[in-house]
């Protein structure tokens, strides 16, 4: 059975990481002072995990394995029914964490 919301929340995910990349590779070398690139850079970056976070949320509603509390729960619902791997867990947990708070200072 094919999962329209699974399906759409994987497109948002890769148009997410192509923009943040394009933004990037527009010129690396000055990629580091321009804050209006490294912004829309990171606006994608936090999309893509937004549209993970749902992707899991959804996963554990339709296959009933949980209530998570918290982001974190959602992932770790996830490993404990095989849906994503538990080895790469908590790199996957400090990316998405520091994504999703990234500040310029």
């Amino acid at each position: 059975m094919v999962d329209d919301v699974l399906i759409n929340k994987a497109a948002t995910i890769e148009r997410c990481v192509l923009r943040a990349k394009e933004e990037y590779e527009k010129s690396p070398s000055t990629f580091a002072a321009d804050h209006t690139r490294q912004d829309a850079a990171i606006l994608n970056v936090q999309r893509a995990c937004e549209a993970a976070l749902d992707m899991g949320q959804h996963l554990i509603r339709r296959e009933r394995l949980g209530i998570p509390q918290s982001s974190r729960d959602v992932f770790t619902l996830l490993a404990q029914a095989r849906w994503i791997e538990t080895a790469s867990l908590s790199s996957d947990r400090r990316f998405f964490n520091q994504a999703l708070h990234a500040a310029r200072p």
